[in-house]
């Protein structure tokens, strides 16, 4: 299980939201130069006074960099405080250093927080030897051996608690635009596709008619006009959304009360809709499922059902439910069996986030049917 783990720790990529340099990076390191710059000339107690306030000084600049180069400023940091130990060591003086350069810490933050697994793994290897050269250099009793490496530990722990709820921040937000890209990918589906093949079963209509009855063509024509009018407005204000920062600005949805604009009875097929006149107020987001599943499923059966002369839109409440049923009596085409395409795929997506279920085949007596249940209480 630690094998694994570290394995997983090793192969962790850098965080991918590191900032280069900020201006309070600048404002930090200032600060903690002349600290270390006071400290150094006003102690009465600080070994190799000129060596070690320089060391303190010259270090502070390396945190500019902790971000970028994390396991580079670490090795720098840490290295060079061995380095001092093992020249105190050498020249027979207990502590050579200044309190100042407790910053330091702040580096082994920086490796956790925004280095990669790697880095981090070689960087608390070097933080650790760092640590221990220090206990047996400059040992001062168990207690602050301990409480040194608390310390280190908590600055570890610091880092990778932030990192922690940066990532799932990011996942989150990259979770939420992939819903609501599938959102608008099945909104622009269900708009356009409608559209569409009402302009195609017009077009269709018009050129049989033309010859016969040029007045109904040029209503044809009209309509046509009318539906290619509403396509365009629905797709430019759904690219409205999908450009950064720049506001959509919708209608209301249409929702059950709507069903009714669908209905027609010319051109064949002919599209009968029945909707209940005391239906109870439903939630926003049913209300909207339920005109996109019967605009989708219409659209269907308009463009696959052959010489089908009948389409048959129904919702009926039930107890807690409520059910929408859309048939049409036309041959199946064994493409709709097989390939399902883009529409049926959205449409369960649209039931299933409602909590409802969704059927849609072949009806035992001929042609197609879609039957969908949504509940009336959306579950939060």
């Amino acid at each position: 299980m630690f094998t694994n783990a570290l394995s997983s720790l090793w192969a962790e990529p850098r965080a991918t939201d590191a900032p280069e340099r900020v201006s309070r990076d600048g404002l930090l390191v200032g600060v903690l130069m002349v600290t270390a710059l006071l400290e150094g000339v006003l102690r009465d107690d600080v070994a190799w006074r000129p060596f070690a306030t320089i060391v303190a000084v010259a270090l502070a600049p390396v945190l500019l960099w902790r971000r970028t180069h994390p396991l580079a400023c670490v090795v720098v940091g840490f290295g060079t405080g061995m380095a001092v130990g093992l020249a105190s060591l050498l020249g027979g003086v207990p502590s050579v250093g200044l309190n100042t350069t407790v910053y330091v810490l702040v580096l082994v933050y920086a490796l956790v927080r925004w280095g990669s697994g790697r880095e981090i793994v070689i960087g608390l290897a070097v933080v650790a030897v760092a640590a221990a050269f220090a206990v047996a250099t400059d040992y001062t009793g168990r207690a602050d051996v301990i409480g040194g490496f608390a310390v280190l530990a908590a600055a570890a722990a610091g880092g990778a608690a932030f990192r922690y709820r940066a990532e799932s921040w990011r996942r989150a937000v990259d979770q939420i635009r992939s819903q609501e890209r599938v959102g608008l990918a099945r909104e622009l589906h269900d708009m356009v596709a409608h559209h569409v093949s009402a302009i195609v079963v017009q077009a269709q209509a018009g050129r049989a008619m033309a010859g016969q009855r040029p007045e109904a063509a040029l209503e044809t024509l009209a309509v046509i006009e009318g539906e290619a009018s509403r396509t365009l407005a629905d797709m430019r204000a759904m690219v409205r959304v999908l450009r950064d920062g720049t506001p959509a600005e919708y209608g209301p949805r249409p929702g059950v009360a709507d069903l009714l604009s669908l209905a027609r009875r010319d051109p064949v097929p002919v599209v009968d809709v029945e909707v209940p006149d005391d239906l109870d107020e439903l939630p926003l987001q049913v209300d909207a499922a339920v005109y996109r599943l019967a605009q989708e499923a219409l659209t269907n059966a308009l463009r696959h059902a052959r010489n089908a002369s009948r389409v048959e839109i129904q919702v009926v409440e039930g107890a807690g439910t409520l059910r929408l049923r859309v048939t049409d009596d036309g041959q199946i085409d064994p493409a709709r069996s097989v390939n399902h395409g883009f529409g049926l795929l959205g449409m369960a997506e649209r039931v299933q986030l409602l909590g409802g279920t969704l059927r849609a085949g072949p009806a035992p007596g001929g042609g197609w049917t879609v039957d969908a249940e949504l509940p009336t209480k959306v579950r939060r």
